[in-house]
């Protein structure tokens, strides 16, 4: 039996005419003789009665003391199920038969980081059972079991990451996301209004995009399904689009896209960061100084990015609202520090890049042409980023964007 595990968010399920659309992408896939794996994310978004963000806010806003993790995830585990149920129901007032899984009973185990556990192994029998039942499994996402019963909940983007390690776990065909939006875009399209949705993109291109602030998937599920590179597809759940495909190789099934010209593959921004920069002389100079600033901030779980270390002086970023803390660390170390706040990340992104002289030059000729001052540049192989004002991040995703023609 050929497999396929299809993941629905939240805006997909918030409604019962939603619902309807959903399961019509389940018999559909079911039609054309395909044994159906669900995962479901909770309902809606925060403010929705059963959105995990508002179960959060709720029991936050009830308790004057921090929520024990491990409660919080029993709490935080009851979105997905109330949006299986409620989803198994329309397809069996339909005619198909549907059973619901939790993620213990889907074989999903983790390990004990409660709230944002991560997956050590899929046990999938109960899953090929029902399947040789003939039945349409709905799996709750974003959740699973440690070794000893604990249930966990997997962070952000854990219903993609759901999806993809029961992907793996059963060898699928493919793996389809669905979203409220048509694929993975060249920018953000609220940004550039004619950002084009990409046909075909690997698996580090996409990789990148999410990590740097595209929010279609979540890198985490982008890295399981490479593991056995299975195909994912980004769709929408309100259209027959094909949306976007996602593999090794840039290929769409029996149809060989050719795109060795597509130098960069899209634009990536990321808002409210802060440059942080410290300046070190001869006499303070010491071979401990670098060690303790990033210890201080890593033992403090500020994330730190950008990172530019010289002999005189360190620079790095951080989100805005670690700024404080920061700055504080660093000076209680006796180190001072001079901060940037109301930056923006920019990233220019394409696995074709490497070894392609010029990709530099017309990124900065095209944000200089617009008066966009530079703060920081950093490069891989894959993605060039530079650090600009925040008042000016539109501009640049834009004066970005038209300069490689992605349009």
């Amino acid at each position: 039996m050929k497999l396929i595990v299809q993941k629905f968010g939240g805006t997909s399920v918030s409604t019962k005419e939603n619902r309807d659309l959903v399961a019509k992408k389940i018999t559909s896939a079911k039609q054309e003789g395909y044994g159906v794996i669900v995962v479901v994310s909770a309902m809606g978004r925060k403010g929705d009665p059963y959105a995990t963000d508002t179960l959060m806010s709720f029991v936050r806003n009830n308790s004057s003391e921090e929520v024990n993790p491990r409660e919080l995830d029993l709490l935080l585990s009851c979105g997905e199920v109330i949006s299986a149920v409620l989803l198994s129901e329309v397809l069996k007032t339909k005619g198909h038969e549907a059973i619901v899984l939790n993620g213990a009973q889907a074989g999903i185990i983790t390990d004990d980081s409660f709230n944002n556990a991560k997956i050590l192994k899929v046990k999938p029998e109960k899953i090929y059972n029902y399947l040789n039942d003939n039945k349409i499994v709905i799996v709750t996402g974003f959740q699973g079991v440690t070794e000893d019963g604990e249930m966990t909940t997997l962070g952000r983007g854990g219903s993609d990451t759901t999806a993809a390690a029961l992907g793996v776990a059963v060898d699928a065909e493919f793996v389809d996301i669905y979203t409220d939006v048509d694929g993975i875009k060249t920018a953000d399209p609220r940004i550039v209004k004619d950002a084009k949705t990409l046909d075909v993109i690997t698996y580090t291109e996409i990789c990148n995009l999410a990590h740097e602030g595209a929010r279609v998937i979540h890198p985490r599920a982008v890295q399981i399904a490479m593991q056995k590179d299975i195909p994912l597809r980004i769709k929408c759940t309100f259209s027959d689009n094909p949306g976007t495909l996602v593999n090794n190789l840039g290929k769409r099934s029996n149809t060989v896209e050719i795109f060795g010209d597509r130098i960069i593959t899209g634009i990536a921004h990321v808002a409210n960061v802060t440059q942080l920069k410290i300046s070190i002389d001869n006499q303070d100079r010491d071979k401990n100084t670098q060690l303790s600033l990033f210890n201080t901030l890593a033992s403090n779980r500020i994330s730190v990015d950008f990172i530019n270390i010289n002999p005189d002086r360190i620079i790095f970023t951080v989100q805005e609202n670690q700024t404080k803390n920061a700055i504080k660390l660093i000076e209680n170390l006796g180190i001072k520090v001079n901060a940037l706040v109301g930056c923006a990340k920019i990233s220019s992104i394409g696995a074709n890049m490497a070894g392609v002289p010029g990709v530099m030059a017309s990124i900065v000729d095209s944000l200089t042409n617009e008066d966009i001052e530079i703060l920081q540049t950093a490069d891989s192989h894959t993605t060039i980023w530079c650090l600009v004002h925040g008042k000016d991040m539109e501009n640049a995703v834009i004066a970005l964007h038209n300069k490689f023609k992605l349009s």
